[in-house]
C-alpha cells in the first residue's frame, strides 16, 4: 500500500467513524426537532443529548413511533428525498370498522388536495397490537368502535396517513410507524434511543447507495 493509498483510506474510515445513525422511539407530544418554539414545549433534545444529528424525515407531534436520526447528510437526502421511495410502515388506530371498499381506495391511492396518492399496502389487523399505553390516552367516542390498520407507505406527505384514511371516512386516532425500511421499534420503549448496529447501517447503506435514481419523468 502506497503513501495516497494509505492516507485515502484513513480519510475513508474517518470520514465512516464520524457518522452518527440514531434509532428512537418517539413519544406522543415530542417535537420532531431539537430547538423549542415555545419554553413549554418538549423536542428531541430532552431526550437525547447528541449534537450535530437531525432527524431523517418527520412524524407530527401527535404521531409516536420510530424516528432515525443522523448527521450523515447525503443518506438523510435520499431517505427524505420522496424520489427515493422506501418503506415505511405505521399503526394506525382509526374510527369505526373500515370496510373493503376503504381498504381499496387506501391501497389503490385515495385523491387529496388534487393529489393521488400513490398505491400503499393495506392490511386490516384481526388483533389489537402490543403497544404501550399512550399518554394522555385517546379520547373514545361512547359505542363507538375503532379498528387498527397495518398501512405501507412509500411516500411521506404532509399528514398523510390521516389524510387518507379521513378520505374515506374512518378518522385516525392513534397513529405508530412502527418501521422505516428495515429497521424497527424492537427492544425500545417510548423516548428511548440507541445507535444502529454496525449490520444494520450497512444494510441501511446498501438500500439507500444501492445504485438506484429516482425516475426520470417524461417530458
Amino acid at each position: 500500500m502506497n503513501q495516497t493509498t494509505f492516507l485515502s483510506t484513513n480519510m475513508y474510515n474517518s470520514m465512516a467513524n464520524k457518522y452518527r445513525y440514531i434509532l428512537f422511539y418517539k413519544p406522543y407530544n415530542v417535537l420532531c426537532q431539537f430547538t423549542q418554539d415555545t419554553p413549554t414545549r418538549t423536542t428531541l433534545k430532552d431526550y437525547i443529548p447528541i449534537p450535530n444529528i437531525y432527524p431523517v424525515g418527520r412524524l407530527d407531534t401527535d404521531s409516536e413511533g420510530l424516528l432515525l436520526l443522523t448527521n450523515h447528510g447525503q443518506l438523510q437526502h435520499r431517505l427524505a428525498n420522496p424520489q427515493f421511495g422506501h418503506k415505511r410502515t405505521y399503526w394506525v388506530q382509526v374510527e369505526r370498522i373500515p370496510d373493503a371498499i376503504a381498504l381499496q381506495k387506501l391501497a389503490t391511492g385515495v385523491e387529496i388536495k388534487n393529489y393521488l396518492i400513490k398505491s400503499a399496502k393495506i392490511r386490516l389487523l384481526t388483533e389489537e397490537p402490543l403497544l404501550p399505553e399512550r399518554n394522555p390516552p385517546i379520547r373514545f367516542r361512547k359505542n363507538v368502535p375503532t379498528a387498527w390498520l397495518e398501512m405501507t407507505l412509500t411516500e411521506g406527505k404532509n399528514r398523510q396517513v390521516r389524510r387518507m384514511t379521513a378520505a374515506v371516512g374512518f378518522p385516525t386516532l392513534r397513529l405508530v410507524r412502527v418501521s422505516i425500511a428495515d429497521l424497527t421499534l424492537e427492544n425500545l420503549q417510548p423516548g428511548e434511543w440507541r445507535d444502529l448496529t454496525t449490520e444494520e447501517v450497512k444494510i441501511l447503506k446498501n438500500l439507500v447507495f444501492s445504485g438506484r435514481h429516482p425516475r426520470r419523468r417524461s417530458q
